[in-house]
């Protein structure tokens, strides 16, 4: 059956599409991992198959790195991240439908070793995090690229860098031509620099021929338009496509070149140089001694590496 990889990762991220709603699955916030009901998922095609995540046991706290972390952040004994757990292979749910999993987690799960801290990664809506950085979570760790209107509101360190691809039915039966998105249905993660592109080109249509964007809080939800013929296309980053393309046996494809490939980051409180810092010498540790290329390669998506870790990179869009 056509879909039945792609119903095993939904399975996976707790619920099969508009069968079952997803449900809160381990660490979340109530009223923010309410949103949603389809799936779908994110990455490249060459992705470690499992779930299981890459073992940081091994990685040792470093006491100069952790102590220029402030009290704000240390005080519980936890280093508590944000992250929308729909969106593999960067952040999603184990097949328990409870254990998040993905490059971003293990990262995540790496600094609070370097920091000697509790890993406590929260699922989130994507919209909803950068809000709440340094109120509920220490760090936003999302697949974030980093934009000026982002930088408004958070600092980020930068950490990997990744395009925007469209996806769309096997040999584009509806002829989508991406140059030309007036009167198309287009799918789209909500609060993603995807969505901000898509309405920036609506607004170039004519009224009679508006694109119709089909926003969803999850990006499962997101595959799962295009998949059941809701969309046209997607369009979401480069990883999270890659991967989606390989869960549903061959139903969708890549259309197109990757587009627009800037750098990810951590979101930080804006104006917390400290914790800045501290995260700035932790991910540049982890990329000296090998940790980070052998994490991405772990996941299958080692085409995303970077090799410097910036406070607020200057060199994006």
């Amino acid at each position: 059956m056509a879909f039945k990889n792609f119903k095993a990762m939904a399975a996976a991220l707790c619920g099969v599409a508009m069968l079952v709603s997803v449900a809160a699955c381990g660490t979340s916030d109530s009223a923010d991992s309410t949103a949603g009901s389809d799936t779908g998922d994110k990455s490249s095609s060459s992705t470690n198959s499992s779930t299981e995540g890459f073992d940081v046991s091994g990685i040792k706290k470093d006491d100069a790195i952790a102590s220029l972390l402030p009290d704000s952040v240390t005080k519980d004994g936890k280093l508590t991240i944000g992250m929308d757990t729909s969106y593999a292979p960067a952040e999603f749910l184990a097949e328990d439908g409870k254990t998040p999993v993905g490059y971003d987690v293990d990262l995540g799960a790496a600094l609070a070793k370097i920091f000697g801290l509790e890993f406590e990664p929260t699922t989130s809506t994507f919209d909803s995090i950068i809000p709440s950085v340094g109120a509920k979570y220490d760090l936003g760790i999302s697949s974030f690229t980093i934009t000026p209107e982002r930088s408004e509101a958070v600092d980020f360190v930068s950490y990997y860098k990744a395009g925007s691809t469209w996806a769309v039915a096997k040999g584009n039966p509806k002829n989508f031509d991406s140059s030309n998105l007036c009167g198309q249905k287009i799918a789209v993660q909500t609060g993603t620099t995807q969505e901000e592109e898509v309405n920036a080109a609506n607004e170039k249509c004519p009224a009679d021929k508006k694109i119709e964007v089909l926003s969803s809080k999850l990006q499962t939800d997101v595959t799962t338009n295009l998949v059941t013929g809701k969309a046209v296309a997607f369009y979401a980053d480069s990883p999270v496509a890659g991967y989606a393309i390989s869960q549903t046996d061959g139903s969708i494809e890549a259309y197109g070149e990757d587009v627009g490939v800037t750098k990810q980051g951590v979101a930080i409180k804006k104006g917390d140089s400290a914790t800045a810092e501290a995260v700035q010498k932790a991910i540049q540790k982890l990329m000296d001694d090998g940790t980070y290329s052998k994490l991405l390669d772990h996941w299958g998506v080692s085409s995303g590496a970077i090799d410097k870790a910036e406070i607020n990179p200057t060199d994006v869009d």
